[in-house]
Order: C-alpha cells, then structure tokens, then sequence
C-alpha cells in the first residue's frame, strides 16, 4: 500500500541503515511505537509513523549542518523531498526541539522556518521517541531520560536541554498513555451498526470541526472526546 508511512520508511532506511545503524534501530523501534498508536490516531496514524520514521534523518552526514538534527533533518524534507508541511513541521520540533535550538543559539531560526505541530500530534512523537532506547527497545520514559544523561555527560548541552525539557517530556508520555487506556476502554461497534455507517464515519463518535475531509475522527476528535 502506497502510504506517507511506506514512503518514510524506505527514505529512512536509504539514509539511515548503512550510516548510522544503531539510529536506524531507534528509528524502527519509535515507528513501530507509533504504529501501535493507530486507534488513538485515527486519520492521523499515517502523518505519525511518517514522523516517526523521518525524525532522526538530521543526524546523516551530508545533511547535519546546524547541529540542530531535529532542524537539519526537517529542511531537508522540506527543500529536498517537498514534504508534506505538517511532517516537516513535526519533524523539526520534536520532543521539545525549541529548548536545545535554544542552547545552541538556533532558536529564533528555528521558529521562524518551521511552526511547532499542534501539541495533539507533537505530543504523541514525543512519547514514541521518548519510550524508545537508542537500540529500538520499548523503555520506560525515566531511563530513556538517564540513558540521555549517561551518554552526553552533564555539561553537554543535550543533558542540558533535556534537563530543561523532562517535566513537558513527561507530561507528554503521561497523556498519551491515558488516552490510549481510555480508547482501549471505548465500546467497540458490532459489524453490522458499521457496515450500515460507513458513510456517516465512526458510528459511536460524532466528529467535531476538525475531522477530517473523509469522516474519520482525526487525533483532535478523539482528544476533545476526552477533555
């Protein structure tokens, strides 16, 4: 199937596989956590595991320029593939991406290229990314924060900045695991009930305004369901 996600995948196994095996494996491991997502996703479980699979692309010779990966990595979908916005957005300030851009003097150029995703969606990369060790393992949020600290040392700027960013880390990690305990929890329709609403989308679920154009309930919807 010819899907935003299938095409992630085969970029960041062109860029990333022979260069930098150890972040492929990372890569594998947060589009698979992404993947498991779908439910709590919706329409937005393609956009997801196309981030998913394209958020470390700026650690690749040849395109890590700024030191800033998250901002390396989205210019070159941008610039060079023409990616969707919304991905190149994703991409460029996932998991609190502003605070390191700010050590390293890159904030006010990355705000100014590339607009934060809407915390709906940031939200969810940042608990794949952050749930992941560096060899694609699911791991719990507190030693994925650890294993960061031990690897940088405690002046470097990426403790520094993930020092700053842990409490919006967690926060993230925390909501996105309640909210796919809580779609987990929603009756499921028998086949018939939707097989007879396949025009009207989710036969449980009226989608708000921000549905998208085909009735499927985007990640907004199902997070205004638990508000």
């Amino acid at each position: 199937m010819n899907t935003l996600a299938s095409w992630a995948q085969q970029l960041a196994r062109e860029l990333l596989q022979q260069p930098l095996p150890r972040r492929w494996a990372h890569v594998q491991g947060v589009a698979n956590r992404a993947r498991s997502l779908a439910p709590v996703l919706g329409a937005d479980a393609d956009l997801l595991e196309a981030a998913a699979w394209l958020h470390d692309i700026g650690y690749v010779p040849g395109l890590a320029s700024t030191g800033l990966h998250q901002l390396d990595g989205a210019r070159y979908l941008r610039d060079a593939q023409h990616a969707d916005a919304m991905l190149c957005r994703l991409v460029a300030q996932h998991s609190c991406a502003i605070i390191e851009a700010g050590e390293r003097g890159l904030a006010d150029v990355l705000s100014s290229e590339f607009e934060p995703a809407p915390d709906a969606l940031a939200s969810v990369l940042t608990c794949c990314d952050m749930t992941t060790s560096p060899d694609g393992e699911p791991i719990p949020v507190e030693r994925r924060l650890a294993e960061i600290h031990a690897r940088y040392g405690p002046g470097h700027l990426v403790s520094r900045s993930i020092r700053r960013a842990t409490p919006m880390i967690l926060r993230a990690v925390e909501q996105v695991h309640d909210r796919a305990a809580q779609t987990a929890s929603l009756p499921q329709p028998d086949e018939g009930a939707w097989l007879d609403d396949l025009g009207r989308g989710w036969p449980w679920l009226e989608p708000g305004p921000t549905g998208s154009r085909n009735g499927s309930p985007t990640l907004f919807d199902w997070f205004e369901l638990f508000l």
